[in-house]
């Protein structure tokens, strides 16, 4: 019989991290994907160390055209299948998009949208077989426009659509399919994308860790969405009774105190 295991993409820091901890604690093997393979290598001795079997390394950037591909040829050649996939790497940048580097923007698209796709369809058919289950991290500001991070809160509404719709295709042939929705949470995230210390709203903030461990009782429960913490699942719901266009304003002068 195949052996199976749980394919974890952004596995190297943040929630990708938090979410193989839990996935390990739960008995699943790993496959742990991301650009840094020294601290994939760390993560997956951590983990065997706990007892569990040593997770596959997979050194990898989605960036690249073919990186699902060398995912696949990977697996392949240890001769497994995904009876779970979480698709969890992702970024942003802060900044006008006109403003930004047009490169970099178009690598967020790469990343969040094109890769997530990508991996989510190239194993749909072990999943179906496994009767396993898809986990797509996208975010809270898939729900808002975002301007001063156009691209990125865009790549998230792209995200929650596509698994909703997803979910709506497999669930007949077994399939649990979920979207996690966090918030601000504190990790290398924001760093990377610029965004200023402390701007964040403290009442939406979640540790890592918890936002992994909802994430993975909501995928086995079987939940459509994912919302860690009180205050997020508060916004969905309040965005009803406001128009767009003050949403739009509201949400671009936060932006602009966040830098």
């Amino acid at each position: 019989m195949t052996e199976r295991v749980t394919l974890i993409t952004g596995a190297s820091a943040g929630i990708g991290l938090e979410l193989a901890r839990v996935f390990a604690a739960n008995g699943h093997r790993l496959a742990l994907t991301a650009r840094r393979a020294d601290r994939l290598v760390a993560l997956a001795t951590e983990l065997a160390a706990k007892g569990g079997k040593k997770p596959i390394v997979i050194a990898c950037d989605l960036h690249e055209a073919d990186a699902g591909e060398k995912i696949a040829a990977a697996l392949a050649a240890e001769g497994v299948e995904l009876d779970h996939l979480v698709n969890n790497a992702g970024f942003g940048v802060f900044g006008d998009a006109i403003e930004r580097d047009r490169v970099e923007q178009v690598g967020i698209v790469d990343v969040n949208v094109r890769a997530l796709t990508d991996l989510s369809l190239r194993f749909a058919d072990q999943l179906i077989k496994n009767k396993g289950g898809l986990l797509n991290v996208g975010s809270v500001a898939g729900f808002l426009p975002g301007p001063g991070m156009a691209v990125y809160y865009a790549s998230k509404a792209y995200v929650i659509s596509f698994t909703e719709a997803l979910r709506a295709e497999l669930a007949p042939r077994g399939v649990r399919v979920t979207v996690l929705c966090p918030g601000p949470v504190p990790t290398e995230f924001q760093a990377r994308a610029g965004v200023g210390a402390g701007h964040d709203t403290a009442v939406l903030n979640v540790s890592a860790a918890e936002v992994a461990r909802e994430a993975y009782r909501g995928l086995m429960a079987n939940k459509r969405a994912v919302l860690p913490g009180l205050g997020i699942k508060i916004v969905p719901f309040a965005l009803r009774f406001f128009p767009r266009g003050f949403i739009l304003a509201a949400t671009s002068r936060f932006q602009r105190r966040r830098h």
